[in-house]
This record gives structure tokens, C-alpha cells and sequence, in this order.
């Protein structure tokens, strides 16, 4: 867009200086006095100063670039920027992105007749004790819903397969399935909703209390709050959302589900990763990658737009064409809505700077003659400031604009 305005600020010099040069010409050749031809040329020239036109752009991208800092989008490469005004679809990396990478408990299920507070308390008792991301991911469930819960005796790991303790007198474990089918114990009643969860890819430990299979925890990456409503600002700008992992079909599945992903492409190893990106766009889609991660590094250079959470590795912020300082995936919408705004302002600008001078070069030149309509040179730098005043204006209408935008998400 700025060669397009710097190409025609270029033609519209020629067009001053030629039109002014035709202008005395012809008003020399009608017979009128030279002094009256040179007045009608210098005219021409002075309203037809390129100001306006050669500032359509810049002024934009000026204002544009300071709203995309103030708000913790990092452009680094303008020409990717004015692309995601096109963009078709999104392509999210799941873990760090669409999701906060570490687990979070999903569901609680009572296998013999105990409230889901007291199976939580018991597990979150034992597994304080216990350094394992699940581990950690349950007491923070326990503090989360404001479950008090006291310090285990004798705490044992079991290697591979869980830990257990005493609990308030009681013997507790919280275990994997192969523990409890090493040890002959099966889970009743509630079975077939605890193999929904475990269908789902999420992780199902068991709790155990005095030999007696008491119920089922099931965790899952947390998915980020902000992440459905990225989703659905995209979606109603009409593009596509689409996820890539590493996990299972189940993971990606679940996760598609709950986020109303488009589409999601899972079991997919690092070096494959560009790959997918270039599948979607032989679809004729025009797309962006947003990830964190080193293995993301080759599919954001791969996208039309690579996108970088900020909270992400050296690596991918230096593949990256945007960089999200904040790591909220809501940026990319707001990346999206940025550009689009930009894009427009820069065309209106264009327009006027262009239709002022359609109108401004003939009257300068003198056509309503006649009709005794005639501008000085002094009123020519008139309207040529004036119009270059509105383009400047025009341009910090952008900014009132996005902060209206942004006070109402």
C-alpha cells in the first residue's frame, strides 16, 4: 500500500508539473495575457502539491503502529501485518496457546457413595506431599474450590503408578489404572462415565481408601478463559480456527469440542508441523500460525502470518512476524480487526487525496472561467493545506476508533 502511494505521489507531480505547463499553453494559445496565463499555472501547481497523497499512508501506519504497541502487539514485519487483513483461517498450537500447559481437573467421579468435596480432599491431602505435575494440578483444585484439607503421614511414592499415605486414620492411594488392575480392583457402577473421560484423552487417577475404591479423577491441560472468546471474535470476522498438537486424536478431539474448533490436526510431530501449514494453504486458504514453542519456529516462517506468544521462546519470537507481549490469544482477532481498520483508513485517505485533486486541478486550471469562478495561488495553498489536514485527521480517527473497539471487549 505505501509503494502504491508513493508511485502515485510520483505521478502526481508529473501531472502538476505538466498540467501547469499545459495550462499557461493553452491559456496563452486562447489569447489571454501572459499574466493571467502564469497566475492559472502557478495555481495548478501550488493546489496540486502531492501532500496529501504522499501522506495517505505514512500517517496511517504512524497511528497504527503506535495502537498496535500501546495495546502489546510487537509488528515486525509491516508487509505480514497488512496480509492478516486477508487471512482465511488461523492455525493455534494447542499447548501454551489455546491452552495454559498444565493440568487441571476436569471431573470428579464418586465410585461409592462419597460427595465429590470429600474424594478431592482426600486426594488433594495425599498429593501435597508430592512433587508430579497431576499431583500439583489436584491441590491446586482443592485451593481453587476452597477445600481444606490436612498433611498426610507416612507418604510414599509408588513408582510408575501412583502414591499413597494415611489420610485421618485411613490408608489412602491415588493411583493409575494398572495399579488397580494389578492389585484385582475394578471400577463399578460409574465405569462407563469414567471410559468416557479417559476417551476423551483426558488422564483418570484413581483414589483408593482402605482397600476400597472410592473414585475417579480426571484432569486435562487447562484450556485459557480467553481462548473461546479469540475463537469466537474470529469467527464472526469470518475466518477459520484451527489447532495443531502432538496429543492423541482423543486430546485434539476434546479440545476441538469444548473450543468449536473448524478443524484440528493431531499427533503431529514437530518436523511436521510446517507441512500442515502448507496443506492449508493448498487449499487456497490465506493463513496464520500461532505458537510459542522452538518446533513452532519452521510453520510460523511457513504461514502468510506467523504469530508469536510473547511468553514464548527466543526462537519463535525471532520467526515470528507479530509478537503477542501479553500472551492472550484474544490479540489475534485484535490483530486481525488492527489491520482491517488500517487498511481502511489508508483506501479513504487514498480517495480523498485523489478525489480532491480531480476536482481541485481543473478549477485551478481555470474551466469555470467563464462562469467567473477563479482561484488565486493563495487560495490554491489554502486547499492544499486544508486537504492535507483532512488526511491527517482522517488518519487519527483510526485511533478513536480502536479504543472504542477495545473498551467494548
Amino acid at each position: 500500500t505505501q509503494d502504491l502511494a508513493d508511485r502515485a505521489a510520483l505521478w502526481l507531480t508529473l501531472i502538476a508539473v505538466g498540467g501547469g505547463t499545459l495550462t499557461l499553453v493553452a491559456w496563452l494559445g486562447a489569447g489571454r495575457e501572459f499574466g493571467f496565463a502564469l497566475e492559472r499555472m502557478v495555481t495548478v501547481m501550488v493546489i496540486t502539491c502531492p501532500h496529501a497523497l504522499g501522506l495517505a499512508v505514512p500517517l496511517v501506519v504512524a497511528v497504527s503502529t503506535a495502537l498496535s504497541a500501546r495495546q502489546g502487539l510487537l509488528i515486525r514485519d509491516r508487509s505480514a501485518f497488512e496480509r492478516a487483513r486477508e487471512l482465511d483461517a488461523v492455525v493455534f498450537d494447542k499447548t501454551g496457546t489455546l491452552t495454559e500447559g498444565r493440568f487441571g481437573v476436569t471431573d470428579i467421579v464418586s465410585l461409592d457413595g462419597r460427595t465429590e468435596h470429600e474424594i478431592l480432599r482426600l486426594a488433594a491431602a495425599l498429593e501435597s506431599r508430592s512433587e508430579h505435575p497431576i499431583a500439583a494440578g489436584i491441590v491446586r483444585a482443592a485451593t481453587e474450590r476452597a477445600v481444606q484439607h490436612p498433611a498426610p503421614d507416612g507418604f510414599a511414592a509408588i513408582p510408575g503408578k501412583g502414591a499413597r499415605g494415611i489420610v485421618d486414620g485411613a490408608e489412602v492411594k491415588v493411583v493409575s489404572r494398572g495399579y488397580l488392575r494389578d492389585q484385582g480392583l475394578g471400577v463399578r457402577d460409574q465405569g462407563e462415565r469414567v471410559q468416557r473421560l479417559a476417551g476423551q484423552g483426558k488422564t483418570v487417577v484413581y483414589v483408593v481408601a482402605d482397600g476400597t475404591l472410592i473414585g475417579a479423577i480426571a484432569l486435562a491441560d487447562i484450556i485459557r478463559p480467553e481462548s473461546r472468546e479469540a475463537l469466537g471474535r474470529l469467527k464472526a470476522m469470518g475466518i477459520k480456527s484451527m489447532m495443531l498438537t502432538g496429543d492423541s486424536a482423543a486430546v485434539a478431539r476434546w479440545v476441538a469440542a469444548e473450543l468449536g474448533l473448524d478443524d484440528y490436526f493431531a499427533e503431529v510431530l514437530p518436523d511436521q508441523k510446517a507441512a500442515k501449514i502448507e496443506e492449508v494453504k493448498r487449499r487456497g486458504l490465506t493463513v496464520a500460525m500461532v505458537g510459542d514453542g522452538v518446533n513452532d519456529a519452521p510453520a510460523l516462517v511457513a504461514a502468510d502470518v506467523g504469530i508469536a506468544i510473547g511468553a514464548g521462546t527466543d526462537v519463535a519470537i525471532e520467526s515470528a512476524d507479530i509478537v503477542l507481549v501479553r500472551s492472550d490469544p484474544r490479540d489475534v482477532p485484535a490483530i486481525v480487526g488492527l489491520a482491517r481498520a488500517t487498511y481502511r483508513k489508508m483506501v479513504q485517505n487514498l480517495w480523498w487525496a485523489t478525489g480532491y485533486n480531480a476536482v481541485a486541478i481543473p478549477l485551478a486550471a481555470g474551466v469555470l472561467a467563464r462562469a467567473g469562478i477563479l482561484l488565486s495561488p493563495a487560495v490554491g495553498a489554502v486547499l492544499m493545506s486544508v486537504s492535507t489536514v483532512v488526511v491527517a485527521l482522517n488518519a487519527q480517527l483510526l485511533g478513536r476508533g480502536r479504543r472504542t473497539a477495545t473498551a467494548v471487549y
